[in-house]
């Protein structure tokens, strides 16, 4: 088997990154980067054609994985997944598994070692991390969407003269590219969130708003409750912002629970909690908000994680949902924290009361 040409751009790839193809039934490395050298133990030459469970063991079902990949031609991601190279932890990573352009044979494996952060620094190292690869996402889907139109509707034109299983291929073309418009969406509104317009709102009025949207959509098999505190003061939020934080949580905890459960809505007054503000200053958290589900909890291997983006428990999961929540709540002057465990997963929002009126008026805020 020939590995495609490899240049400037492959050699700079900060991840280790793998090119992987079947030699006979054994799925093989075909080619390494030099990322891949270091984090292997291994030089080029001496990983080359070797077998990937010779050098790699995975505690996810990687060979399946990469079938999937295959056959249906499209990316595979799988979060968390324990590497053990040899008599050595690779410890927990991210993969990524893509076809090489239109060669089937070969598909293109990034593994994202949690630790490269890490090393970087928790608070500087992911955040310049995610703020590269959203920039660079955001550049990749403004790009990518315009021919995805193009596909879609070629393959629409298409299939108004075909039938069977003919017509059934142009579908799956027509789904998935919409399916991937949907991402792209997502990477570029996650990249261009404005600031929030904060005005006196009723948290009440927007919690039963995604309440209503839940309940005739994704959280239709959800039994959803509430324990709402009727003497809230307002918070000082953009409602739309907190409209779009309140469904991503209850979209979150419906798809936790598939087979049905139950989602309790809280909302109560404490004013111990402060925080420093975007502006510098010291703001109290008076208003908290608690979104409680009874499902399975959180992989406990990313629960630290949560809010990073890209970290996701779920397979092909694009880990943006709770990076933006986190995101929208931060411009907020807020606070979100997460407690799991099996049977009961909460999280918290904590916000700021609205300003007295006379204080609006004269530019003031919390």
């Amino acid at each position: 088997m020939t590995p495609p040409a490899t240049g400037t751009i492959w050699a700079a790839l900060p991840v280790p990154t793998l090119l992987i193809g079947r030699l006979g039934e054994i799925e093989t490395i075909i080619e390494c980067n030099p990322a891949s050298e270091q984090f292997l133990g291994l030089s080029r030459r001496a990983a080359l054609e070797r077998p990937l469970a010779q050098l790699m063991e995975f505690d996810a079902p990687i060979e399946p994985a990469l079938e999937r990949c295959r056959e249906n031609r499209a990316p595979v991601f799988i979060n968390d997944v324990v590497v053990t190279l040899g008599e050595k932890s690779g410890g927990h990573c991210a993969l990524q598994l893509s076809l090489l352009g239109d060669r089937r044979d070969l598909v293109l494996m990034l593994i994202t070692p949690r630790e490269i952060a890490g090393k970087l620094g928790k608070a500087d190292g992911i955040r310049h991390a995610a703020r590269s690869a959203i920039g660079m996402s955001q550049m990749l889907a403004h790009e990518i969407k315009n021919p995805l139109a193009g596909i879609t509707g070629a393959a629409q034109l298409l299939s108004m003269g075909l039938s069977g299983e003919d017509r059934a291929l142009t579908d799956l073309i027509v789904m998935e590219t919409q399916r991937i418009v949907k991402l792209l969406d997502q990477v570029e509104q996650f990249g261009n969130q404005r600031p929030p317009d904060c005005r006196a709102v009723n948290i009440h009025d927007v919690l039963e708003r995604a309440r209503r949207s839940a309940e005739v959509g994704f959280a239709a098999h959800m039994q959803i409750k509430d324990a709402y505190d009727p003497s809230l003061p307002p918070v000082w939020a953009d409602s739309d912002q907190l409209l779009q934080v309140f469904l991503n949580l209850l979209k979150n905890a419906a798809q936790a629970n598939l087979m049905g459960g139950r989602i309790e809505l809280r909302t109560f007054f404490e004013q111990s909690l402060r925080r420093r503000g975007t502006t510098g200053r010291d703001v109290a958290l008076p208003i908290h908000v608690e979104i409680i589900d009874n499902g399975p909890g959180l992989p406990p291997e990313i629960a630290d994680d949560i809010f990073d983006p890209f970290v996701s428990g779920r397979e092909n999961g694009t880990g943006l949902g709770l990076a933006l929540v986190s995101k929208i709540i931060g411009a907020h002057d807020g606070w979100i924290t997460v407690d799991s465990k099996p049977g009961r997963t909460v999280f918290r929002i904590s916000l700021p009361r609205a300003p007295d009126p006379k204080k609006i008026d004269s530019k003031e805020t919390p």
